[in-house]
Protein backbone atom coordinates (compact mmCIF):
# COMPACT_ATOMS: atom_id res chain seq x y z
CA UNK A 1 0.00 0.00 0.00
CA UNK A 2 1.67 3.38 -1.18
CA UNK A 3 1.81 5.96 1.55
CA UNK A 4 -0.56 8.42 0.01
CA UNK A 5 -3.33 5.49 0.15
CA UNK A 6 -1.89 5.35 4.12
CA UNK A 7 -2.28 9.26 4.32
CA UNK A 8 -5.90 9.60 3.00
CA UNK A 9 -6.78 6.59 5.43
CA UNK A 10 -5.37 7.89 8.43
CA UNK A 11 -7.32 10.78 7.84
CA UNK A 12 -10.83 8.90 7.74
CA UNK A 13 -9.53 6.91 10.81
CA UNK A 14 -8.58 10.04 12.91
CA UNK A 15 -12.27 11.73 11.78
CA UNK A 16 -13.77 8.55 13.08
CA UNK A 17 -11.81 8.50 16.46
CA UNK A 18 -12.92 12.06 17.01
CA UNK A 19 -16.29 11.26 16.33
CA UNK A 20 -16.18 8.33 18.88
CA UNK A 21 -14.63 10.32 21.25
CA UNK A 22 -17.21 13.40 21.56
CA UNK A 23 -19.79 10.93 22.19
CA UNK A 24 -18.28 10.97 25.41
CA UNK A 25 -16.60 14.19 25.39
CA UNK A 26 -17.96 17.49 24.65
CA UNK A 27 -15.45 20.09 22.93
CA UNK A 28 -11.70 20.02 23.48
CA UNK A 29 -11.14 19.58 20.12
CA UNK A 30 -7.21 20.92 19.86
CA UNK A 31 -6.86 18.75 22.97
CA UNK A 32 -7.94 15.72 21.42
CA UNK A 33 -6.14 16.53 18.07
CA UNK A 34 -3.03 16.66 20.40
CA UNK A 35 -3.29 13.73 22.63
CA UNK A 36 -4.00 11.70 19.18
CA UNK A 37 -0.87 13.40 17.55
CA UNK A 38 1.36 12.49 20.23
CA UNK A 39 -0.03 8.60 20.08
CA UNK A 40 0.25 8.58 16.40
CA UNK A 41 4.28 9.78 16.96
CA UNK A 42 4.91 7.66 19.74
CA UNK A 43 5.01 10.90 22.02
CA UNK A 44 3.54 11.51 25.52
CA UNK A 45 1.34 13.79 26.81
CA UNK A 46 0.93 16.01 29.88
CA UNK A 47 -2.49 17.56 30.28
CA UNK A 48 -2.55 20.93 32.35
CA UNK A 49 -6.18 22.04 34.10
CA UNK A 50 -8.03 22.11 37.43
CA UNK A 51 -10.21 19.74 38.72
CA UNK A 52 -13.12 18.91 37.19
CA UNK A 53 -12.71 18.92 33.37
CA UNK A 54 -12.42 15.60 32.76
CA UNK A 55 -8.98 15.02 32.07
CA UNK A 56 -9.04 11.10 33.48
CA UNK A 57 -12.98 11.07 31.67
CA UNK A 58 -10.83 11.82 28.16
CA UNK A 59 -7.44 9.75 28.82
CA UNK A 60 -9.97 6.78 29.50
CA UNK A 61 -12.51 7.22 26.47
CA UNK A 62 -9.15 7.72 24.11
CA UNK A 63 -7.57 4.37 25.03
CA UNK A 64 -11.23 2.74 24.62
CA UNK A 65 -11.21 4.01 20.82
CA UNK A 66 -7.82 3.07 20.67
CA UNK A 67 -8.42 -0.44 21.64
CA UNK A 68 -5.26 -0.63 24.09
CA UNK A 69 -4.54 -1.98 27.53
CA UNK A 70 -5.17 1.03 29.95
CA UNK A 71 -3.72 1.38 33.35
CA UNK A 72 -4.62 4.37 35.79
CA UNK A 73 -1.95 4.92 38.96
CA UNK A 74 -3.09 7.75 41.23
CA UNK A 75 0.08 9.60 42.53
CA UNK A 76 0.25 10.39 46.11
CA UNK A 77 2.77 11.87 48.31
CA UNK A 78 3.38 8.03 49.62
CA UNK A 79 3.42 5.92 46.55
CA UNK A 80 6.83 3.87 46.03
CA UNK A 81 8.61 3.03 42.76
CA UNK A 82 7.74 -0.42 43.21
CA UNK A 83 3.90 0.47 43.50
CA UNK A 84 4.53 1.72 39.76
CA UNK A 85 7.34 -1.10 38.21
CA UNK A 86 6.13 -4.14 40.34
CA UNK A 87 8.57 -5.98 42.77
CA UNK A 88 10.06 -9.40 43.59
CA UNK A 89 8.50 -11.52 45.67
CA UNK A 90 9.57 -15.31 46.70
CA UNK A 91 6.87 -17.87 45.34
CA UNK A 92 6.66 -21.21 47.41
CA UNK A 93 9.95 -22.72 46.01
CA UNK A 94 11.63 -19.95 47.65
CA UNK A 95 12.47 -18.49 44.45
CA UNK A 96 12.14 -14.64 43.63
CA UNK A 97 9.41 -13.79 41.11
CA UNK A 98 8.76 -10.50 39.39
CA UNK A 99 5.18 -9.61 39.54
CA UNK A 100 4.36 -6.59 37.19
CA UNK A 101 3.31 -3.11 38.34
CA UNK A 102 0.90 -0.88 36.51
CA UNK A 103 3.43 0.51 34.25
CA UNK A 104 3.21 -2.97 32.06
CA UNK A 105 -0.05 -1.51 29.90
CA UNK A 106 -0.07 0.16 26.90
CA UNK A 107 -1.67 3.97 27.75
CA UNK A 108 -0.62 4.15 31.52
CA UNK A 109 -2.63 7.47 33.07
CA UNK A 110 -0.30 8.90 35.72
CA UNK A 111 -2.84 11.12 37.54
CA UNK A 112 -1.47 14.58 39.46
CA UNK A 113 1.70 13.25 38.81
CA UNK A 114 3.16 16.08 40.39
CA UNK A 115 1.74 14.82 44.30
CA UNK A 116 4.37 12.37 44.34
CA UNK A 117 7.86 12.93 45.54
CA UNK A 118 11.08 12.99 42.77
CA UNK A 119 11.71 9.44 43.24
CA UNK A 120 8.37 8.33 42.46
CA UNK A 121 8.42 9.99 39.79
CA UNK A 122 12.15 9.36 38.39
CA UNK A 123 10.35 5.51 38.43
CA UNK A 124 8.56 6.63 35.14
CA UNK A 125 11.94 8.22 33.23
CA UNK A 126 13.16 4.49 32.23
CA UNK A 127 9.65 3.89 30.96
CA UNK A 128 9.10 6.84 28.69
CA UNK A 129 12.33 6.95 27.64
CA UNK A 130 13.95 3.48 27.04
CA UNK A 131 10.39 1.46 26.66
CA UNK A 132 12.18 -0.61 29.04
CA UNK A 133 12.06 -1.00 33.54
CA UNK A 134 14.96 -2.38 35.01
CA UNK A 135 14.04 -4.37 38.40
CA UNK A 136 16.91 -5.89 40.37
CA UNK A 137 19.17 -5.83 37.48
CA UNK A 138 16.82 -7.35 35.18
CA UNK A 139 15.01 -5.51 32.19
CA UNK A 140 12.24 -6.22 31.52
CA UNK A 141 10.92 -4.85 28.00
CA UNK A 142 7.21 -3.30 27.98
CA UNK A 143 4.91 -3.81 25.20
CA UNK A 144 4.37 -1.36 22.40
CA UNK A 145 2.70 0.89 21.46
CA UNK A 146 4.00 2.72 24.80
CA UNK A 147 2.59 5.75 26.60
CA UNK A 148 2.45 8.22 29.38
CA UNK A 149 -0.89 10.21 29.44
CA UNK A 150 -0.10 12.24 32.60
CA UNK A 151 -2.32 15.29 34.52
CA UNK A 152 -1.28 17.85 36.70
CA UNK A 153 -3.20 20.53 38.64
CA UNK A 154 -1.73 23.79 37.95
CA UNK A 155 -3.60 25.84 41.34
CA UNK A 156 -3.06 23.37 44.30
CA UNK A 157 0.51 23.88 45.60
CA UNK A 158 0.03 22.29 48.84
CA UNK A 159 1.75 19.18 48.72
CA UNK A 160 2.99 19.17 45.27
CA UNK A 161 6.82 18.57 43.75
CA UNK A 162 7.35 20.27 40.55
CA UNK A 163 8.35 18.01 37.55
CA UNK A 164 12.10 18.55 37.31
CA UNK A 165 13.07 19.81 33.86
CA UNK A 166 14.41 16.31 32.84
CA UNK A 167 11.27 14.53 33.15
CA UNK A 168 8.77 17.56 31.17
CA UNK A 169 11.60 17.29 28.39
CA UNK A 170 10.26 13.67 28.41
CA UNK A 171 6.46 14.86 27.58
CA UNK A 172 5.98 15.87 23.89
CA UNK A 173 3.41 18.10 24.38
CA UNK A 174 1.85 19.84 27.38
CA UNK A 175 -1.33 20.33 26.76
CA UNK A 176 -3.75 23.29 28.75
CA UNK A 177 -7.28 22.57 29.47
CA UNK A 178 -9.36 25.74 29.57
CA UNK A 179 -13.12 25.49 30.81
CA UNK A 180 -15.70 24.90 28.62
CA UNK A 181 -17.82 27.72 26.53
CA UNK A 182 -21.47 27.61 28.39
CA UNK A 183 -23.35 25.96 25.47
CA UNK A 184 -20.26 23.14 26.34
CA UNK A 185 -20.71 22.97 29.59
CA UNK A 186 -24.83 23.18 29.23
CA UNK A 187 -24.68 19.64 27.24
CA UNK A 188 -22.25 18.30 29.49
CA UNK A 189 -24.08 19.03 32.14
CA UNK A 190 -27.51 17.26 30.53
CA UNK A 191 -25.29 14.78 29.27
CA UNK A 192 -24.09 13.11 32.53
CA UNK A 193 -27.19 13.86 34.99
CA UNK A 194 -28.96 11.73 32.44
CA UNK A 195 -29.38 8.14 33.01
CA UNK A 196 -27.80 7.00 29.87
CA UNK A 197 -24.98 4.95 29.45
CA UNK A 198 -22.34 5.62 26.30
CA UNK A 199 -20.66 3.00 24.32
CA UNK A 200 -17.35 3.30 22.57
CA UNK A 201 -15.98 1.42 19.93
CA UNK A 202 -12.29 0.59 19.08
CA UNK A 203 -11.93 1.75 15.98
CA UNK A 204 -8.08 1.07 15.85
CA UNK A 205 -5.83 -2.04 17.21
CA UNK A 206 -2.32 -1.69 18.80
CA UNK A 207 -1.09 -2.96 15.30
CA UNK A 208 -2.70 -0.13 13.58
CA UNK A 209 -1.45 2.37 16.12
CA UNK A 210 2.27 1.08 15.16
CA UNK A 211 1.93 1.11 11.43
CA UNK A 212 0.55 4.41 11.67
CA UNK A 213 4.11 5.57 13.75
CA UNK A 214 6.19 3.76 10.95
CA UNK A 215 3.89 5.84 8.18
CA UNK A 216 4.24 9.65 9.94
CA UNK A 217 8.37 8.95 10.26
CA UNK A 218 8.18 8.37 6.38
CA UNK A 219 6.70 11.50 5.34
CA UNK A 220 9.33 13.86 4.01
CA UNK A 221 10.16 16.99 5.15
CA UNK A 222 11.34 20.04 3.47
CA UNK A 223 14.62 21.48 4.29
CA UNK A 224 13.13 24.74 5.07
CA UNK A 225 10.59 23.57 7.45
CA UNK A 226 13.33 22.05 9.15
CA UNK A 227 15.36 24.98 9.50
CA UNK A 228 12.22 26.91 10.84
CA UNK A 229 11.94 24.52 13.86
CA UNK A 230 15.19 24.07 14.49
CA UNK A 231 15.99 28.17 14.29
CA UNK A 232 12.69 28.62 16.76
CA UNK A 233 13.85 26.33 18.92
CA UNK A 234 17.42 27.91 19.01
CA UNK A 235 15.76 31.40 19.36
CA UNK A 236 14.55 30.73 22.81
CA UNK A 237 17.75 29.79 24.22
CA UNK A 238 19.13 33.40 25.56
CA UNK A 239 22.97 32.04 25.88
CA UNK A 240 23.54 32.70 21.98
CA UNK A 241 24.30 35.54 20.44
CA UNK A 242 21.82 35.27 18.05
CA UNK A 243 19.35 35.71 20.55
CA UNK A 244 17.14 38.45 20.67
CA UNK A 245 16.98 40.88 23.25
CA UNK A 246 13.59 39.66 24.22
CA UNK A 247 14.70 35.98 25.22
CA UNK A 248 17.73 37.47 26.97
CA UNK A 249 15.10 39.79 29.23
CA UNK A 250 12.69 36.61 29.89
CA UNK A 251 13.97 33.66 29.50
CA UNK A 252 16.34 31.53 31.90
CA UNK A 253 16.57 28.33 29.93
CA UNK A 254 15.53 27.36 26.61
CA UNK A 255 14.15 24.36 24.73
CA UNK A 256 16.82 21.60 24.13
CA UNK A 257 17.53 19.49 20.95
CA UNK A 258 14.70 17.14 21.94
CA UNK A 259 11.94 20.06 21.30
CA UNK A 260 13.95 20.45 17.56
CA UNK A 261 13.11 16.82 17.03
CA UNK A 262 9.26 16.87 18.21
CA UNK A 263 8.07 19.85 16.46
CA UNK A 264 9.38 17.90 13.23
CA UNK A 265 7.57 14.94 14.65
CA UNK A 266 4.25 16.68 15.77
CA UNK A 267 4.17 18.78 12.49
CA UNK A 268 4.30 15.36 10.10
CA UNK A 269 1.09 14.18 12.26
CA UNK A 270 -0.12 17.39 11.69
CA UNK A 271 0.00 17.22 8.58
CA UNK A 272 -1.29 13.96 7.91
CA UNK A 273 -4.11 14.20 9.53
CA UNK A 274 -4.89 17.10 7.49
CA UNK A 275 -4.37 15.16 4.38
CA UNK A 276 -1.03 16.54 3.51
CA UNK A 277 1.88 14.51 2.12
CA UNK A 278 4.22 17.10 3.41
CA UNK A 279 4.46 19.03 6.23
CA UNK A 280 5.01 22.81 5.92
CA UNK A 281 5.79 25.93 7.88
CA UNK A 282 1.83 26.19 9.13
CA UNK A 283 2.21 23.02 10.72
CA UNK A 284 5.20 23.58 12.68
CA UNK A 285 3.76 26.18 13.85
CA UNK A 286 0.36 24.50 14.93
CA UNK A 287 2.02 22.84 16.70
CA UNK A 288 4.69 25.20 18.68
CA UNK A 289 2.54 26.11 21.76
CA UNK A 290 2.36 22.53 23.40
CA UNK A 291 6.03 21.33 22.41
CA UNK A 292 7.74 24.57 23.76
CA UNK A 293 5.06 25.72 26.68
CA UNK A 294 7.04 23.21 29.05
CA UNK A 295 10.23 23.77 27.99
CA UNK A 296 10.83 27.37 28.40
CA UNK A 297 11.87 28.30 31.85
CA UNK A 298 10.96 31.90 32.30
CA UNK A 299 13.18 34.39 34.99
CA UNK A 300 11.91 36.77 37.65
CA UNK A 301 11.48 39.04 35.78
CA UNK A 302 8.93 37.40 33.40
CA UNK A 303 6.81 36.16 36.98
CA UNK A 304 6.80 40.15 38.12
CA UNK A 305 5.96 41.59 34.70
CA UNK A 306 3.08 38.62 34.54
CA UNK A 307 4.55 37.53 31.11
CA UNK A 308 3.34 34.38 30.49
CA UNK A 309 4.82 30.91 28.37
CA UNK A 310 1.99 32.01 25.56
CA UNK A 311 3.32 35.30 25.32
CA UNK A 312 6.98 34.40 24.78
CA UNK A 313 6.25 31.58 22.19
CA UNK A 314 3.92 34.21 20.38
CA UNK A 315 6.79 36.76 19.98
CA UNK A 316 8.62 34.03 18.83
CA UNK A 317 6.91 33.00 16.25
Amino acid sequence: MSDVVAINGLVEKHNALKKEIAKVIIGQEKVIDQILISIYTGGHSLLIGVPGLAKTLMVNTIAQTLGLDFKRIQFTPDLMPSDILGSEVLDQNRNFKFIKGPVFSNIILADEINRTPPKTQAALLEAMQERAVTIAGQQHKLDLPYFVLATQNPIEQEGTYPLPEAQLDRFMFAIELKYPSLEEEMQVVKATTSDESIEVNALLSAAEILEVQHLVRRIPVPENVVEYAVRLVNNTRPGLESSSDFVKQYIDWGAGPRASQNLILAAKAHAAINGKFSPDIEDVQAVTNGILRHRIIKNYKAEAEGISEEDIILKLL
